[in-house]
């Protein structure tokens, strides 16, 4: 059945929100608010309903035509027909709405702590890093793409516009070079990354393939040929969403990708995490080093460390840090980025939850957890620790709520909330925070 809705804000996710004439919330993905369209309902469930766009009868003023059809086609910029204005001014909402909502503030002190999104400068070609899934099609063929969300099937368009412009075109060169060296062979291969810096030049290609044999020397030759990477490194892992990795060979360059966020440079080894948007990072590191004050002969822990994008500038400006991270190859790259900065990092291989404990007195702390946010502890055992300040960098807004309301519980208060925009044409958002202890 079709009805007539007009869609009224965007969910935290690819859809817009309205209402049925029943008044049932029904979401409508590539919706804009402000439209009125006409909607089939697909899924109606006994709280909310999901519904097909068939037309836009009057379009809103923020719609604007996409602009990447390849983006389209696979999800990866589920927002690009709203006007970026728009797009950070829902984002801003959406901090707001969760701490209305999950941590259960009251909205006009909600309201008051978020700050206006910090736009991204590129709002097209600013992620540093692509990362593609790899099969054989029914001919034996390679084919690179991307995993549909809904139902995982891979949809073989190998071009980005979100993609930095140096690399757009290098998924296509990368597939005819793997499928010269594969002929008619299984190598494995599940997975490929591209990593660029604009800062550095440097580019690494990172082939992910099962244990096993593989012709190293021809694939680093052709690959080496096609794109010209700095480094060409295999990483061997499982298949899957789990990717227990077995090991990582340079297979050509250095083994390592270089970038640069401020005045800092970073290496990274595959399969380390980096943020993929430099510019918003550097943003990051600045408001996380201005909510934090004077830290100059400070103690101050960085949980979940990565390879030390905040660590780094914290010790620079003066700060004792401890910096705590668990994945093996990220502590490496935050030894090593230490010595290549130039200062002195207490790096901690191990749980933060484990590692808390030990910590002792500190008069600050960083958290940047994954998006699951702390486990339930987590909140108590800082507490403990008595960090005057607290600076949460969270990039799930629902997560993050909720351990806002457990720091309050725990005898701190949230401050300020910043909102900022690393991903431009999706739902995602980044928010740095600031909680004080006021007991």
């Amino acid at each position: 059945m079709e009805h007539t809705v007009t869609l009224e804000r965007l969910s935290y996710g690819p859809d817009a929100v309205g209402h049925l004439p029943s008044g049932k919330t029904v979401f409508v993905p590539q919706g804009a608010p402000g439209d009125v369209v006409v909607v089939e309902v697909v899924d109606d469930r006994a709280s909310y309903a999901r519904a097909r766009l068939v037309k836009v009868v009057e379009p809103s003023p923020d719609r604007v035509t996409p602009e990447s059809p390849y983006d389209q086609v696979t999800g990866a910029a589920p927002w690009q027909h709203i006007a970026y204005e728009a797009q950070l001014g829902a984002k801003r909402a959406c901090v707001v709405d969760q701490l209305a909502r999950t941590a259960h503030l009251d909205p006009a002190r909600a309201d008051e702590m978020v700050m206006p999104c910090l736009p991204s400068k590129r709002t097209w070609g600013y992620r540093n890093k692509i990362e593609m899934a790899a099969e054989l099609d029914p001919q034996g063929r390679l084919v690179m793409g991307y995993r549909d969300a809904q139902d995982g099937r891979l949809a073989p368009v190998e071009q980005t516009l979100l993609a930095h412009k140096a690399v757009q075109k290098v998924p296509k060169s990368l597939r005819g070079a793997l499928r010269f060296v594969i002929g008619q062979q299984d190598l494995g291969i599940h997975r490929v990354g591209v990593r660029h810096s604009l800062a550095t030049g440097e580019m690494e290609v990172a082939i992910w393939t099962r244990p096993g044999g593989f012709p190293r020397a021809l694939v680093a030759k052709t690959v080496s040929d096609a794109c010209k990477a700095t480094s060409i490194v295999r990483v061997l892992a499982d298949e899957g969403p789990a990717r227990k990795i077995k090991g990582v060979e340079t297979l050509a360059g250095r083994g390592y990708w270089r970038e640069r966020v401020g005045d800092f440079e970073f290496s990274t080894r595959a399969p380390s995490f980096f943020q993929v948007n430099t510019a918003q990072a550097a943003r990051m590191v600045e408001t996380v080093l201005q909510m934090l004050g004077c830290v100059d002969g400070a103690v101050v822990a960085d949980l979940y460390a990565g390879g030390g994008t905040f660590s780094i500038p914290l010790a620079a400006a003066g700060a004792d840090v401890v910096a705590v991270e668990a994945a093996s190859s990220s502590v490496r790259d935050l030894r090593f980025n230490a010595d290549l900065n130039g200062v002195f990092v207490d790096v901690l291989g191990g749980d933060a939850v484990r590692e808390l404990e030990g910590l002792g007195d500190l008069d600050a702390l960083v958290v940047d957890p994954p998006r699951a946010g702390l486990a339930p502890e987590v909140p108590a055992l800082i507490a403990k620790a008595a960090p005057l300040r607290v600076v949460y960098v969270s990039c799930d807004p629902a997560t993050w709520a909720r351990d806002v309301a457990r720091f309050e519980q725990q005898g701190y208060r949230l401050v300020r909330a910043q909102p900022v925009d690393v991903f431009p044409q999706t739902f995602h958002v980044e928010t740095v925070s600031l909680l004080e202890r006021v007991r």
